[in-house]
């Protein structure tokens, strides 16, 4: 594998990696990375500074020692040694520095990496080099002691970044999560929810900007909604009364198949003005529950009875708190569902607290699943061509009586409507 592939494959690696993490860990480590390369240049720069001051001090001092030894060497004939290493030909004179002083020059020569630093410095003699040598082990001990310091300071600016970096980006995930809560809250139907002036909105920066758009977009589509609902509302109330009306004219027709038509389309004209209705109140929240506990089998039967579905499958011991009057609401309209759209037979069975109606027709769509009923839209030939209300009504009169209900397709085929009900 080619350098530049295995560094694509690093580079992939990495971003998966940092895809995982939550921003407020994003936040952190990209200030505390950040604080760190500075620490390092910073580091690496001062090193140096203080690596190039004691080397330079050591080749002075090399220097005024050779000056002083050659004073000496040139009145005496003879190398001093009191407290100097110095010496005519040196054996461990490094070889960069003899051909130097051979050519004619004084010279110095560093060696701080190596088992022995020294410091050398070297000039002719005649044919030969007179050469002195100081020690720099002390030197460089402290170099590293120093360097130590450095790398200390470092981590504790590094992790004094990554703690200052961590509460801003608390802050600003809090704000963001309050942000996020609230948008779930209008999708959850709240409409009047807002983050409010408290909120990370009473700031200047992206976040408020992002809040103030929330609260704006929520503020639009209550007013839609609301427009929305009273229009429905409307439209149902002004039905109401010349539907009685060509209620009560069908009523007087006389025998026939014209009249069993229209009596049968102002009936179906009826129900889907109550729905409608009904439908209204729901959105509005304006629906109560009137609150009993009582035992699920019995209940189930009963409501079973009336719609014409064949005994429960499974146990019914389980008590449960219900409002039985939206309970078979619930119940009739799941069953009319799977009777109109889906496939024979009808099976309705009972677990614990959960009642399940399943059909063996095409199954729910996949726009269902995903996005729940959806209203004003009449069934057809098919299940994926629409729902009408009947699922709409009973996913609200759920949610009044605090039932949960759930939409599903069986593996084998069929449609699977579970309601959940609170235990009693």
């Amino acid at each position: 594998m080619s350098a530049a592939a295995r560094l694509g494959r690093a580079a992939r690696r990495v971003r998966a990696f940092s895809r995982g993490l939550s921003l407020r860990r994003k936040i952190a480590a990209a200030l505390a990375g950040g604080c760190a390369l500075v620490a390092v240049a910073i580091g690496l720069l001062i090193h140096q500074a203080r690596a190039e001051q004691l080397v330079s001090t050591a080749r002075e001092s090399a220097t005024a020692q050779l000056v002083r030894v050659r004073q000496v060497y040139e009145l005496t004939g003879q190398v001093d040694q009191s407290g100097t290493d110095a010496a005519v030909d040196d054996g461990r004179l490094p070889g960069p520095l003899r051909a130097s002083a051979l050519g004619g020059r004084r010279s110095t020569f560093v060696d701080l990496d190596g088992p022995d630093p020294a410091v050398w410095a070297a000039r002719p003699i005649g044919e030969q080099v007179l050469s002195v040598r100081l020690p720099l082990a002390a030197e460089r001990a402290e170099l590293r002691d120093f360097d130590r310091e450095l790398v200390a300071w470092g981590a504790l600016v590094v992790a004094l970044a990554a703690l200052g970096g961590a509460g801003l980006a608390s802050r600003l995930s809090r704000e963001l999560r309050t942000a996020a809560a609230t948008a779930r809250r209008i999708s959850r139907g709240e409409l009047d929810a807002r983050i409010g002036p408290s909120g990370p909105q009473s700031g200047g920066n992206e976040v408020a900007e992002l809040a103030r758009a929330v609260d704006t977009m929520a503020g639009s589509l209550q007013r839609r909604l609301e427009a929305e609902q009273r229009f429905t509302a409307d439209v149902a109330h002004e039905l109401r009364t010349p539907l009685t009306g060509l209620h009560t004219a069908a009523e007087l027709l006389p025998p026939g198949r014209p009249t069993e038509l229209v009596r049968d389309r102002v009936a179906a004209l009826r129900t889907l003005t109550e729905n409608l209705l009904e439908v209204a109140r729901l959105d509005a929240r304006a629906e109560r529950p009137d609150l009993e506990v009582r035992p699920l089998g019995a209940l189930v039967e009963g409501i079973l009875g009336r719609c014409g579905v064949s005994p429960v499958l499974g146990g019914g011991d389980a008590l449960v708190r219900t409002d039985p009057r939206r309970l078979e609401r619930i119940l009739a309209n799941l069953v009319a569902n799977a009777r109109r759209h889906g496939g024979s037979p009808v099976e309705v069975t009972l677990s614990g607290t959960t009642v399940t109606v399943r059909d063996h027709g095409p199954g729910f769509p996949a726009h269902v699943l995903r996005d729940g009923p959806q209203r004003f839209v009449t069934g057809a030939r098919e299940r994926g061509q629409g729902t009408g209300l009947g699922l709409t009504i009973a996913v609200g009169q759920a949610r009044v009586i605090g039932a949960e209900v759930v939409l599903g397709n069986a593996e084998s085929g069929g449609a699977v409507a579970s309601v959940t009900l609170p235990p009693g």
